[in-house]
């Protein structure tokens, strides 16, 4: 039989997620401020519950730390490592967001649908980017480069030298990816 849930026990709770979150991210009460825009005091105070806390301040706290905002108010233990993120659809493309942290270096898994009639479309940004192919195969198209990717392999570029990817087909490709903001390159041991 399900317990009645308390209001007040649910607002009690908010405050030690949003600071599990944050110290999870390793980000400073600070960095959260300039993320968000709100104040660094009030931060604390959500976080140590001197504060209630309010849908306005919410969204962006959400949206930093990249939970649903169900999962701020009502959210699991903390300390469960598993991160349940919903794949989103983008230019034909699913993305499964494999980092809970805003910023730095970001991991998906991509499946792309076969495109092997399309033509390269160049494009250039700032950043890194690192794919390893789990299965299908990608093709790079790399400044003058043409390649092709199979599984198993990885391939990492700066993403300011013209670019383009596709799956060439017979069969959809799923590919791990970590994309790095500007100036941080991807760093792989062995």
């Amino acid at each position: 039989m399900n317990q009645p849930v308390d209001d007040e026990d649910v607002l009690r709770g908010v405050g030690p997620r949003l600071r599990q979150l944050r110290l999870e991210r390793e980000a400073t009460l600070t960095d959260l401020a300039e993320e968000t825009g709100i104040s660094v005091s009030t931060l604390s105070r959500l976080e140590s519950g001197r504060r209630k806390p309010t849908l306005e301040l919410l969204l962006p706290l959400a949206r930093a730390h990249r939970v649903a905002l169900d999962e701020l108010v009502d959210a699991p233990e903390t300390g469960d490592p598993r991160i349940r993120s919903k794949p989103v659809v983008r230019h034909g493309r699913t993305f499964i967001s494999l980092t809970r942290r805003p910023g730095g270096l970001q991991s998906f898994k991509m499946v792309m649908p076969v495109e092997a009639s399309a033509e390269p479309s160049m494009k250039t940004h700032e950043g890194y980017e690192w794919l390893y192919v789990l299965s299908g195969q990608v093709r790079l198209v790399l400044g003058s480069r043409d390649l092709t990717i199979g599984p198993g392999e990885v391939v990492e570029f700066d993403t300011r030298t013209p670019h383009w990817i596709s799956n060439p087909g017979p069969t959809p490709t799923e590919v791990l990816a970590i994309f790095g903001p500007q100036g941080e390159r991807m760093h792989v041991r062995s």
